[in-house]
């Protein structure tokens, strides 16, 4: 079963001394060329704006391989980036707005674009493209439970939005946001996506805003439901639970089973209501269609995807890594606690979960 994991996690280069945006990405890419190694596989790659960074994996195999990973890129950024008298943090959101612009976004959709959204991006490798659509089809129900577990972005220009996904409800003014529509087969997915560019809705093929979506590159899916991790243990979480809801998919299709269509509205009131409570409120459950605890859709999810992780041998340690999100809360949650003694405080708690030591 081809099923290796691949994350990609997107950093925001901020002053270390006041949080604020430093647009320095250029230089901390021309640094870690010259002095940060990585792993085989591994790589650092610019995003539309100079503020922001993105480290991506190898194709890794097991949780430890992931774990490396994942350290030797957040370590790597953070030298080069010290190199350049900038941070690098994981919040899906920065602490200050940017003066910065992304220009070729604001030409397409106006003022409807993502300012500096920060995601936690994980592919998983199936077969062909007609697989990956079928896998998407079933991952449909999971994504808001994996975006509930991640909340990382509690604020907007220095302001508690209320929210533990800000990143969510400003990804959500793009054309086409949130989960895919059901999808028969490939043909059904290439018509949709090509109607879409035809229209001027999207940039190009490869540029969808789904939450999952067949990956354009590769034989795979890419889930981008997550706010990127503050730390390594959740964005290997992230990996792992992906991972696991891929292979019951691949299972499940195996013996003939198909996904259950969502109803459209209870899919965008399931990830709205993750995006706005994470794993504090209550859930909406988008199958049934109707709320439930919050903690019910997660304990469904590890029940859902159990025999795949047991199969992986990562069972246990997402079982650890669930426990650890219960006992210390998500990010979000973390954020606001450090907020209590100001923004310098987040600024110092971001800056230290992001980077592991030694």
């Amino acid at each position: 079963m081809m099923t290796g994991i691949s994350i990609e996690e997107e950093f925001l280069l901020v002053d270390p001394r006041t949080g604020a945006s430093c647009p320095r990405a250029e230089a901390v890419l021309a640094r870690h060329r010259i002095c940060c190694p990585l792993p085989e596989g591994a790589a650092v790659h610019r995003e539309p704006r100079p503020t922001q960074i993105e480290a991506v994996t190898g194709v890794c195999e097991t949780a430890d391989e992931l774990y490396g990973h994942l350290t030797a890129g957040r370590r790597t950024l953070a030298e080069a980036a010290a190199g350049e008298d900038c941070a690098v943090i994981a919040s899906g959101t920065p602490l200050r707005p940017s003066p910065d612009r992304d220009h070729d976004a604001e030409d397409r959709f106006g003022k409807v674009e993502a300012d500096e959204a920060c995601g936690c991006h994980v592919h998983v490798g199936v077969p062909d493209r007609e697989t990956a659509v079928a896998v998407v089809n079933h991952l449909a129900e999971w994504l808001p439970t994996l975006l509930a577990l991640s909340g990382n972005s509690p604020f907007d220009g220095g302001l508690d939005t209320g929210y533990e996904s800000w990143r969510t409800v400003r990804q959500s003014r793009f054309p086409g946001a949130g989960i895919a529509p059901y999808f028969a087969d490939a043909a059904g997915f290439e018509e949709q996506v090509g109607k879409l560019v035809d229209c001027g809705i999207l940039v190009d093929e490869h540029r969808t805003f789904w939450l999952a979506r067949p990956s354009s590159r590769w034989p795979g899916v890419e889930v981008r439901a997550a706010d990127t991790a503050s730390t390594v243990d959740e964005a290997v979480l992230q990996g792992l639970l992906t991972r696991g809801l891929v292979r019951t998919a691949l299972t499940d299709l195996d013996r003939g089973v198909e996904a259950t269509p969502l109803d459209p509205q209870m899919a965008s009131a399931a990830v709205w209501s993750a995006a706005r409570h994470g794993l504090s409120g209550p859930a909406v459950d988008p199958v049934a269609g109707k709320p439930v605890p919050v903690g019910d859709r997660v304990a469904a999810l590890l029940a859902h995807t159990g025999q795949a992780l047991e199969d992986t041998g990562d069972l246990a340690l997402v079982r650890t890594l669930l426990g650890i999100l219960e006992r210390e809360g998500t990010g979000a949650g973390r954020q606001r606690r450090a907020a209590a003694d100001g923004e310098i405080a987040v600024l110092r708690m971001l800056t230290e979960e992001t980077v592991p030591h030694a």
